[in-house]
């Protein structure tokens, strides 16, 4: 189940980071914000796999 987890991790990075990017182009602050937050979860999700992975 790590690589589902690592590869649904990287899904939610890219679709922060893509939130980040419209938010950005149409001046929405709050669609920003919140691409940054997605992204910040999901590299804390991808951190908290390399711990598990480092234990296996």
């Amino acid at each position: 189940m790590g690589k589902d987890d690592k590869a649904a991790n990287k899904v939610e990075e890219i679709r922060g980071q893509a939130k980040e990017k419209v938010g950005a182009a149409t001046g929405d602050d709050e669609l920003r914000h919140q691409g940054q937050r997605d992204q910040s979860k999901a590299d804390l999700k991808q951190a908290g796999e390399k711990v598990k992975d480092a234990f296996r």
